[in-house]
């Protein structure tokens, strides 16, 4: 039976929500499989990605394929390493200890960088408020300078002269 690590589509429409599965090559898109590993929600940003790393890396160890986008969520979340070190782990290149040292070192990297990509995205948010706010004081000043009545000096300085004149 050939598996497949694959996205099985929930949600409604135009907001999809996936869930990461293993299933039989064979079922339905939606349809039948062996065992959920995680989701995916594309909807958010940066896109969230919830995974059971070992249960992936066990699929992957038994000879599941991931379809294109599965196997770049499971890059992403470094399924792909482990199951990579795993196998230097068997030929005796690595230690289990040094394969667990270069997973949590390289999980550290991603934590920070996907950090890094959060704080950008929240300052940049802030910058267009700020910007937005600032146009709009603008807009308001303009409007109560063209609503405010218009006060000719001539006119001023003739009335307060017209009285002494007479």
């Amino acid at each position: 039976m050939p598996v497949r690590i694959r996205l099985q589509r929930h949600g409604k429409k135009g907001k999809p929500f996936y869930w990461i599965v293993a299933a039989d090559s064979r079922a339905k898109r939606d349809g039948r499989y062996l065992e959920k590993i995680g989701t995916y929600n594309p909807n958010s940003n940066p896109a969230k990605v919830d995974l059971d790393v070992d249960a992936a890396v066990k699929w992957l160890q038994n000879g599941a394929q991931p379809s294109d986008t599965a196997k770049t969520l499971l890059s992403y979340k470094g399924a792909l390493l482990k199951n990579h070190l795993a196998g230097g782990v068997k030929k005796g290149a690595l230690t289990e200890e040094q394969a667990e040292e270069k997973f949590t070192a390289w999980l550290e990297a991603k934590a920070n960088k996907v950090a890094g990509k959060v704080d950008g995205l929240a300052k940049a948010e802030e910058q267009a408020k700020a910007k937005a706010l600032e146009a709009e004081k603008a807009v308001n000043e303009a409007r109560i300078a063209a609503n405010a009545p218009v006060v000719d000096s001539e006119d001023a300085t003739t009335e307060e002269g017209g009285d002494s004149e007479e």
